[in-house]
């Protein structure tokens, strides 16, 4: 059985930052990657960024050490939680907001420069109606011009192979143990429960965490075409080689209303 990604992203907000062998040198990694797009892509003096899927923080933290002007919000209000409380102990002042990326008109703020949407998150919305709502709403919280930024895993080569297992990987902790697994059992063609395996070694034990969500295998194309209907133009891809990011990116423009 899966949980939504609200509760699923609420009970894994406490150990999150463990999938990464070094959150911190992350988070500065990834910055540094978007915000090379966001400074080609929406140069101007003061800009501003939604981050609609912030979870813990890792985009929106290191964004805002380099200076932008972010705001997050997402679905989990754990998550949110924890991101608030990671910002206020690197005295960053940023504002974040529960909110569904389907209903980003809950938020007080519009007419932002830029919305991001990283780490797989879009493919959490497990029909084309939905990704179609969150497009639409995304596009609602940018002014003319303004860009959106999300990144997916290239289901294009994903899918053909059908992979059951993503890992496992394995770190250090100060001599200790951290084993960080996926299982994936496909439902149909492109929907299948995500389990989140996470072993790591305490000084007083193993202390284990296992979480199910769903996620849709969503391809380039039908992004785009999405991203076209609802008001976006100029939709392009990036890749890990051209972008320095883990992931394929998409890069779309808010046409005039």
């Amino acid at each position: 059985m899966t949980a939504s990604p609200s509760d699923f992203y609420d009970d894994f907000a406490g150990d999150y930052h463990l999938i990464f062998e070094n959150w911190e040198a992350s988070m500065t990694r990834q910055a540094a990657a978007i915000a090379s797009i966001l400074q080609r892509e929406c140069p101007a003096a003061g800009a501003t960024v939604l981050d609609c899927a912030c979870g813990i923080g890792t985009q929106t933290l290191g964004l805002a050490r380099l200076g932008f002007r972010i705001t997050g919000s997402d679905v989990s209000r754990g998550a949110v939680e924890r991101a608030r409380a990671e910002a206020a102990l690197r005295r960053l002042d940023i504002p974040f907001y529960a909110a569904d990326m389907r209903k980003l008109d809950e938020l007080p703020a519009s007419g932002f420069h830029a919305v991001i949407s990283m780490d797989n998150a879009l493919p959490h919305l497990l029909s084309e109606a939905d990704m179609a709502q969150a497009a639409g709403q995304i596009r609602g919280k940018l002014r003319s011009g303004g860009i959106f930024i999300a990144s997916i895993r290239d289901y294009d080569e994903i899918l053909p192979q059908r992979p059951v297992v993503q890992g496992p990987i394995f770190y250090s902790d100060a001599g200790k143990r951290r084993i960080v697994f996926q299982v994936w059992d496909w439902q149909d063609e492109r929907r299948y429960a995500f389990h989140m395996y996470l072993t790591r070694e305490t000084s007083t034990g193993w202390a284990n965490f296992h979480g199910a969500s769903a996620y849709r295998a969503v391809l380039r194309d039908e992004i785009t075409g999405i991203l076209n209907a609802r008001g976006f133009t100029n939709v392009q891809w990036r890749f890990p080689r051209e972008s320095g990011f883990y992931q394929p990116i998409v890069i779309a423009t808010a046409a005039a209303a």
